[in-house]
């Protein structure tokens, strides 16, 4: 019976090491295909023309590419890069109706700190049930309202890009001071694993009134 545990106990635990990498392994493949699919056709003119192997010609373009996006980031945080870019933004918007809603979708989920909560938002703990029931969901701020009220998003585990919004009168709403967003996150990756410690950042919780 010891060495069944034993065995057991070995292989999940090479499992929980092989696996990760595995996986890691299989996502890298997919995004390195995916993006080398999209970078084809520059990448042939250099290889036609300069005749590279194709592993430089993908990793030149990338780097072009990577390249161009840190100019048109550096253009675009001066003045005049700011007003030009607004002009685009209308009239692309204008010949484009989704490009807008395309825009502030990524930039939700890449940080932007004028729109995404994931950058700026405040981990709270809320009272979703009323101030009489103890149970409480871990959410975070996206809004809040001259009213008193709090536009909260509760992600679902283990997948935090889907959950569900709601407005919720201030003292249901209770900040975790000191808990970050990427540690929230990763508790609700984790099916609330972890949550002891996050919930242990917190000095004094007072209610958001």
């Amino acid at each position: 019976m010891q060495i069944k545990q034993i065995f057991k106990r070995s292989l999940v635990g090479g499992l929980l090491v092989v696996l990760p990498l595995v996986v890691l392994t299989l996502v890298f493949r997919w995004v390195f295909f995916f993006i080398t699919d999209l970078i084809q056709p520059f990448t042939d003119q250099l290889i036609n023309r300069y005749q590279m192997p194709e592993l430089l010609a993908d990793l030149v373009v990338v780097g072009l590419i990577i390249v161009g996006c840190f100019v048109i980031g550096t253009v675009v945080s001066t003045k005049i890069g700011q007003w030009l870019h607004s002009r685009f933004d209308r009239s692309l918007s204008r010949l484009a109706p989704g490009y807008r809603l395309i825009k502030e979708i990524i930039g939700q989920f890449t940080g932007d700190p004028e729109s995404s909560p994931f950058a700026k938002g405040e981990v709270v703990r809320v009272k979703l049930f009323g101030l009489d029931c103890p149970t409480t969901v871990t959410a975070i701020t996206t809004a809040r309202h001259d009213d008193g009220t709090v536009t909260i998003f509760m992600p679902t585990g283990p997948n935090p890009t889907s959950g569900n919004i709601y407005h919720m009168p201030g003292e249901l709403v209770e900040t975790i001071p000191g808990a970050t967003v990427e540690s929230m996150m990763r508790t609700i990756i984790a099916c609330g694993a972890g949550s002891d410690k996050l919930f242990s950042s917190r000095a004094v919780v007072e209610p958001n009134g």
